[in-house]
Order: structure tokens, then C-alpha cells, then sequence
């Protein structure tokens, strides 16, 4: 038991059950439509980063309920997450579907696959609005440790799909955003 399930208590009904060693049909099926995920990975020395990725619903691929697969498409070049699999080849995804309230969870470790590789298997870019630069570079071939939907209580409590705020935030220009202690 870690020190927040000591202070705080157990998982309990199906809270306690839901992390599974592979991807249920209902994980699957949800990767298969999720437009975004969020990537979470760490180096050795516990140096962390997160990057979004994204592409037309199934722009993932589930291989089994073991494995999938994430094309990387040509962007930023910064590939911090690249560094740290360096040293960690340890990955946290959240995939998200516009509109829904739940995510699926998955967590796992990596071996990198290089655009050679992912012809071999068929994979293509599977983006919309694609620009003159954008090109599959390499991909990620994640072989799962746990999976689970998340419950919808964060994006409930944001209401992160709320059409509202999403026209109000539309039009209004970023460069006119301003912290707080900045106005």
C-alpha cells in the first residue's frame, strides 16, 4: 500500500478492479476512435514531459490487446519524449475523444520503430490538414503493462467539452490573454 492509499484509503468497487494487464475491448475500441492522446514520459533522473499527439480517429493502432502502435509525424523537433526513452522507456497515454467525459489510460514501455519499420507494417499518416512538411519520422511500438478508463470526474469538473466556453474561447485573440498579475 503506497503513503496516499494509507492516508486516504483503498480503491474500492470497480475502481479496484478496473486496472488490467492488457486492454480490454472497450480500451481498444476507444484508442480506435480517440483523435489525441496526451504522452507522459520521464528520463532517469525523474525529468518529465508530456506531448500531445494527434490525427484522424484511429491514427493509433491497436496490434493486440498487448501492443500499439503511435506514428510520429514530423513536428517540432524537439523530441524531448525521444530523449527520455533514452534512459526510461516507460510511457504514460490518455487518450481523449472530443465530447466524451471518460479516458482511457494506458501505461507501458516502448521500443522505437524507424519509418522503414512502420512501412513494413502498413502504417501511413493518418492526419487531417496535412501541411507540405508533415511526414511519418518514426513510431512507437508500446507493449501495455495497465490500462483502464478513467472516470469522467476531471473533465466533468473542467467541462473541457463545454460549447459555450469553447466559442468564448475561439474568439478571443491568445495574444490578448493575460495572467492575472499581468493586467
Amino acid at each position: 500500500m503506497n503513503k496516499a492509499q494509507e492516508k486516504f484509503g483503498q480503491p474500492q468497487g470497480r475502481a479496484a478492479k478496473k486496472v488490467l494487464p492488457y486492454m480490454q475491448d472497450w480500451i481498444q475500441a476507444f484508442i480506435h476512435r480517440s483523435p489525441f492522446l496526451v504522452m507522459a514520459t520521464s528520463n532517469a533522473n525523474g525529468d518529465c514531459d508530456a506531448s500531445p499527439k494527434g490525427g484522424k480517429p484511429g491514427f493509433v493502432k491497436v496490434i493486440s490487446e498487448h501492443q500499439l502502435l503511435i506514428p510520429d509525424v514530423r513536428g517540432n523537433k524537439l523530441f524531448q519524449s525521444y530523449e527520455n526513452f533514452e534512459t526510461n522507456p516507460k510511457v504514460g497515454l490518455i487518450f481523449m475523444i472530443p465530447g466524451q467525459d471518460v479516458t482511457a489510460r494506458v501505461n507501458g514501455t516502448v521500443e522505437e520503430l524507424n519509418a522503414e519499420q512502420l512501412s513494413a507494417r502498413g502504417i501511413e499518416m493518418n492526419i487531417f490538414n496535412p501541411d507540405d512538411e508533415a511526414r511519418l519520422l518514426q513510431g512507437l511500438l508500446v507493449t501495455v503493462e495497465e490500462a483502464y478508463p478513467q472516470c469522467p470526474r476531471a473533465l466533468h469538473f473542467s467541462e473541457l467539452w463545454n460549447t459555450d466556453q469553447i466559442a468564448e474561447n475561439q474568439a478571443t485573440p491568445l495574444d490578448t490573454w493575460l495572467l492575472p498579475d499581468e493586467a
